[in-house]
């Protein structure tokens, strides 16, 4: 009896300690951004614009992690004055609602939270930057 009863308790302290860490390890990495998100964000709506706006793409592996911190912290898109100079702007709400009619990715990214969007972004390129565990090209 006394045994069934230790190994009840112990079942019981692994059941409590399961769910805790399941629990914890999403709330940790939560400020880091979703790069799978992000990824769905850069190849369907990013990369479509960057081919039919400046006849390119840019894959994540073409920097570097620092880089890519630099990038999206400094807000700095596009220099040559052909496109809107913020980064920021990209992943806000009204620009995937000025797309939306054409790019049926930003429709569905609409009501995502602008931060969220680009934590999610800067998420996927530094996961896929060049010196990263896992580079990413262009699909």
């Amino acid at each position: 009896m006394r045994c069934a009863l230790h190994t009840k308790q112990t079942l019981i302290g692994l059941l409590a300690a399961v769910l805790s860490v399941a629990f914890v390890v999403p709330a940790y990495g939560a400020d880091d951004g979703n790069w799978r998100r992000g990824r769905i964000y850069y190849r369907l709506v990013c990369t479509v614009c960057h081919k039919d706006m400046a006849d390119k793409k840019i894959s994540p592996m073409s920097r570097t992690i620092a880089e890519w911190k630099t990038y999206v912290s400094t807000d700095k898109h596009d220099r040559t004055g052909k496109a809107n100079p913020s980064l920021k702007y990209y992943v806000s709400q009204d620009y995937r609602a000025s797309v939306k009619d054409t790019n049926k990715a930003a429709a569905k990214f609409i009501a995502i939270p602008e931060s969220d969007l680009l934590n999610d972004l800067r998420a996927w390129v530094v996961h896929g930057a060049k010196d990263s565990d896992t580079p990413a090209r262009c699909q």
